[in-house]
């Protein structure tokens, strides 16, 4: 069955979802980029309170692709013991250096999932490098959210050719990206292990304040039978 991720900007966020049956509770900052990180001593916070009975994941924010940016922040936000640390593989960069200089983390068993963005046109090629490197999971999301959501600005073909290379290389698969209501049933039909929302949950603002009500919805129809 599909699960659902739900982005929160903060312990009070984190605190109205924990008992709505959230599979997996995200940490980041929306108001500071795609992957917009939370500072490292508020996720130690939340997880001190809710990661023993919860699934966890923290972005480590909008980072150049160079292994000197990625690798300490990695390293950082994975001593809080969150579960999972999301890496946002932007164009550009260094993506096979930073993949190499990841491989001591995950080898020691940290559980790092790259997120790919959508709108700047990934090649899955990437996907058996992450799985041979030892990563945990792949995600695809969009960069650049005003375009819309993600089946707004990726082909159906791509969507499920990426759905199917991450279950080939035995990774965790999440689809998100400005997700609507309205996205759910064609997305949950490809076989993603998760959907992540925030702007959805948010009245549509994913800078603004939580909504549990909404919440609840997006709850309920990704976890339909």
């Amino acid at each position: 069955m599909t699960g659902m991720l739900a982005s929160v900007a903060s312990l009070d966020e984190a605190r109205l979802i924990a008992g709505l049956g959230v599979d997996i509770i995200d940490l980041k900052q929306p108001a500071a980029g795609a992957l917009g990180a939370l500072p490292v001593a508020d996720v130690a916070r939340i997880v001190a309170e809710f990661g023993e009975h919860h699934t966890l994941s923290a972005t480590v924010g909008d980072l150049p692709m160079a292994a000197e940016h990625v690798v300490p922040a990695v390293a950082a936000m994975a001593a809080t013991g969150v579960d999972y640390v999301k890496i946002g593989f932007f164009p550009g960069g260094d993506w096979a250096g930073v993949i190499e200089a990841l491989r001591p983390h995950t080898a020691a068993g940290g559980r790092l999932v790259a997120v790919l963005f959508g709108d700047g046109g990934p090649e899955l090629a990437w996907v058996a490098r992450l799985a041979e490197a030892g990563f945990a999971g792949a995600m695809l999301d969009t960069a650049d959210k005003s375009r819309g959501s993600l089946r707004t600005v990726c082909e159906p073909g791509f969507l499920r050719g990426f759905v199917a290379e991450t279950r080939r290389h035995g990774l965790l698969c999440g689809l998100a990206g400005s997700l609507r209501a309205v996205d759910i049933a064609p997305l949950r039909a490809l076989g993603p292990d998760y959907l992540g929302f925030r702007g959805a949950l948010c009245g549509g603002n994913r800078v603004g304040t939580l909504d549990v009500d909404a919440t609840r919805r997006i709850i309920d129809q990704v976890h339909a039978p």
